[in-house]
């Protein structure tokens, strides 16, 4: 079957099916699940394994989801939290998709330790406006969630107390700069685009001088998510988010959605996860996935509900995605090699 038509593979299947079961419209959101650097972290991981043959070490979660990490710890990735887990070795070390302090590649240099990178070109372009900010003699306000590795990772690209973390509007009212002439700001690539706004709104009344990022440090692809999430939540009485209860981005999709209309918007991992008889009744459901879920998680979901209702298959679509990112130099040698290998 075609996802975003809704055209079954097997009109028999269909037809067999029908006629009894309750009658469902599902939606799917577009764009949904893989964004462009998530699809480069886990690309990083496959062709380290092909170049240089398991194992290779993951300095956390490439990606936050399960399913993922999972298929790459079958294919021979070994995954570790800190580097001094990580025995005396050759293999290579990757850095995930969030980004790490300074400190991390420091860290591997000082023992010798192959490392390549795949922090999302944009994480990195935070990184870059940290620095800049901090050479011109600015305080930078971050915004983002406590605890978060992209936010672990933003602020230790500069000095212990270099990077005011704010969280919350209230946050942003009662901040109190060392110089407010001389502010700047950035956020995480995952939030709310909403709830960024208004805290921004914020500190712009506050400090007119403060400077921001040239370009929103909130990525495209958190940003097409969350509006076609708007788009579909007003016609659906249930709305799924398929995604890991670590992920920042799938959980803003769950608020986005409760916000934009579907009081009854909810995370799941996969389909192991739903309660179908919850959706005994409903006429209408939303489903998308966040940045770092597959598509694959999707198409179980769709499985399910089709199993057991009588469901038309809709997509609403709000933008089209067509970016991609190159990998590390070491690496390309032998993507090209997989590229041509795949397209005979």
């Amino acid at each position: 079957m075609d996802r975003d038509t809704g055209m079954s593979a097997s009109p028999a299947v269909d037809q067999c099916r029908g006629g009894t079961r309750e009658k469902m419209t599902l939606i799917l959101a577009a764009p949904r699940g893989f964004c462009a650097g998530v699809d480069r972290a886990i690309h990083i991981v496959e062709l380290a394994l092909a170049k240089y043959g398991p194992p290779v070490y993951v300095r956390h979660e490439i990606v936050h989801n399960r399913f993922v990490v999972e298929s790459l710890r079958a294919k021979g990735a070994i995954f570790v939290e800190e580097l001094d887990e990580v025995p005396e070795t050759g293999a290579p070390v990757i850095f995930s998709a969030h980004g790490v302090p300074r400190s991390v590649p420091a860290a591997a240099e000082a023992r010798n330790l192959f490392h390549l990178d795949a922090t999302c070109p944009l994480v990195s372009k935070v990184h870059k406006e940290a620095h800049q900010h901090y050479a011109q003699g600015r305080e930078l306000i971050l915004i983002g969630h406590a605890g978060h590795p992209e936010i672990i990772g933003t602020t230790g690209q500069l000095p212990a107390g270099a990077v005011r973390l704010i969280e919350t509007a209230e946050d942003a009212r009662s901040f109190e700069p060392a110089d407010p002439r001389k502010l700047a700001y950035a956020t995480q690539t995952t939030l709310s685009v909403d709830d960024t706004a208004a805290i921004v709104a914020v500190l712009q009344e506050r400090f007119p001088d403060i400077v921001g990022p040239h370009k929103e440090d909130i990525c495209y692809a958190t940003t097409n998510r969350q509006a076609a999430v708007k788009s579909v939540a007003p016609k659906v009485e249930r709305f799924l988010v398929v995604g890991a209860p670590n992920s920042s981005n799938s959980l803003r999709l769950v608020e986005v959605a409760q916000r934009a209309g579907c009081a009854r918007a909810m995370l799941v991992q996969g389909a192991a996860e739903v309660d179908w008889e919850a959706f005994d009744g409903v006429r209408a459901v939303g489903l998308t996935a966040g940045a770092s879920a597959p598509e694959t998680l999707v198409d179980e979901i769709v499985d399910g509900f089709r199993a057991r209702f009588d469901v038309s298959l809709e997509t609403v679509s709000t933008a089209q995605e067509h970016i991609a990112f190159n990998v590390p130099r070491e690496l390309r040698e032998t993507a090209a090699a997989r590229k041509k290998a795949a397209s005979t």
